[in-house]
C-alpha cells in the first residue's frame, strides 16, 4: 500500500469506489496522497482515509484531484528506442528485474542456473505475449524518450525488410521517422582509430555499418583489407575504381588494428599480433580471447550529466554509455531532421558526429586489455 501511494500514478479506476462506496474510506489513493506533500497539513493517513474524516484534516481537493488524475492524457513521447532480450538470462538485466544487475554490464552469471525454473517461465512468457512494453524513460533537453522492448530474442533477419527500407517505401507518408543510426556507429568507429593509422583489417561478417566504414577509409587513403574472397569481392563493387585501389585481399595477420563485427572467430584472434587493437562495428562485443590485447566497447558515446534517469547498463556498455544507435534517434529529435535513416538510406557521418559533441556526447576513451578482461 506504501508503494502504491507514492507510485505518483493513478491505478485505482474509478468503478471499484462506484461499486463499493465504503471502499473510499478504507484505502487511499496516489492523488490523495500526493496532497498531503503538496498541502503538507492534510490527509495525514496512510492508507485509510476514514481517519482524516473523522479528525478534520481531510482535503476538500481530494475527490476532484483524482478525478482529474484519471482523466488527464499520458504524454506521447518523443523518441523511442526498440531493443529486445539477447539471451533467456538478460530478463534480469532489465529494470523490471534486479536493480543491481541493471546498474552493472550485463554478463551472465553462475547463479542463474539456480534460478532457471524462473527463467524458464519467463521464456514461455515472452514466447506467448506478443506486444512491446516500456522498460525505461529518460529526459533529456524537454524531450521525453521511453525504451520499448520487444518480447523476442530474434527481431527480423536483413533479408526480409532491409532493416526498415521496404516499411517506408510502402508507407511514404509515414510521420514518424525510422533512425537505425548506422551513420553515428560509423563515425564512432572512425573517430576511435588512433591517429596516424594508415591500415586496418575488416574481421567478422559484413554490415551496413562495415560497408560504409571501408568507403570512408579507402576515400580517406587508408588501406583496408579483407581475408575473405568473398567479402573483398562485396565490397570492391560497391566501390569507386580510385576508392578501390585502396581495398586489398589479405591472408596475413599482421595488421595491429582490426575493425571487427559479428562472426569474428577465436582462431582469428589467436593468429593476431600482440598489442592488436580490436575495434567492434557491430551492436555485439567479440569474445575476447587474448589478454594481451586491447578491445574496445562496442560503437557508443558518454551521456551528458544532464542527461536524467540514465540509472541502469545498457547491454555490456558501463553506466550512462549509450550504444550510438540508440543516440542517432535523440540526435534527429533534437535537431529536427526529417529523413529516415534505415535500409540503403545513410545520413551526413560528418554532420551527425558534429552534432552528437554538439549536444554534449563524449567518446568513450580508449580501454586496455586489463580494464577489459576485468
Amino acid at each position: 500500500m506504501n508503494n502504491m501511494g507514492h507510485c505518483n500514478f493513478e491505478i485505482i479506476p474509478k468503478w471499484m469506489f462506484s461499486t463499493f462506496p465504503p471502499l473510499k474510506y478504507l484505502m487511499y489513493t496516489p492523488s490523495y496522497h500526493s496532497l498531503h506533500h503538496t498541502q503538507f497539513r492534510t490527509n495525514y493517513s496512510l492508507f485509510m482515509p476514514i481517519y482524516d474524516y473523522i479528525y478534520g484534516t481531510l482535503d476538500k481537493s481530494s475527490d476532484t484531484l483524482y478525478e482529474k488524475s484519471l482523466e488527464r492524457q499520458g504524454k506521447s513521447p518523443d523518441v523511442v528506442h526498440l531493443t529486445h532480450l539477447t539471451t533467456p538470462e538478460s530478463i534480469y538485466h532489465l529494470r523490471l528485474g534486479f536493480a543491481s544487475f541493471a546498474s552493472q554490464p550485463y554478463t551472465s552469471k553462475w547463479y542463474f542456473w539456480l534460478m532457471w525454473p524462473v527463467t524458464l517461465w519467463s521464456m514461455m512468457v515472452t514466447w506467448i505475449y506478443g506486444h512491446t512494453f516500456t522498460v525505461e524513460r529518460n529526459v533529456f533537453n524537454n524531450l521525453n524518450l521511453q525504451t520499448w522492448a520487444i518480447p523476442k530474442y530474434r527481431v527480423q533477419d536483413e533479408k526480409l525488410n532491409k532493416n526498415g527500407e521496404v516499411y517506408i517505401r510502402r508507407h511514404p507518408q509515414l510521420k514518424v521517422k525510422l533512425v537505425d543510426g548506422s551513420s553515428l556507429a560509423v563515425a564512432v568507429v572512425l573517430n576511435s582509430l588512433p591517429k596516424g593509422t594508415t591500415q586496418v583489417v575488416l574481421g567478422g561478417h559484413l554490415s551496413k555499418v562495415a560497408n560504409a566504414i571501408a568507403l570512408a577509409l579507402c576515400q580517406g587513403g587508408v588501406k583496408v583489407m579483407t581475408l575473405r574472397e568473398e567479402e573483398y569481392k562485396k565490397l570492391k563493387s560497391s566501390l569507386t575504381p580510385e576508392a578501390a585501389t585502396n581495398l586489398l585481399l589479405s591472408k596475413t595477420y599482421t595488421s595491429k588494428i582490426w575493425l571487427v563485427g559479428d562472426g569474428l572467430n577465436e582462431d582469428e584472434q589467436l593468429k593476431v599480433p600482440k598489442g592488436t587493437i580490436f575495434i567492434p562495428f557491430s551492436q555485439f562485443p567479440p569474445r575476447k580471447t587474448r589478454k594481451d590485447c586491447f578491445y574496445f566497447h562496442t560503437p557508443a558515446m558518454i551521456t551528458p550529466k544532464h542527461f536524467e534517469n540514465v540509472d541502469s547498463c545498457e547491454n555490456w556498455l558501463p553506466r550512462r554509455v549509450m550504444s550510438a544507435w540508440r543516440i542517432a534517434g535523440i540526435l534527429h529529435a533534437l535537431e529536427d531532421w526529417h529523413e529516415h535513416e534505415c535500409g540503403n538510406l545513410m545520413f551526413d557521418i560528418e554532420k551527425v558526429w558534429k552534432a552528437s559533441l554538439d549536444h554534449g556526447f563524449q567518446p568513450i576513451s580508449v580501454v586496455s586489455a586489463s580494464e577489459s578482461k576485468a
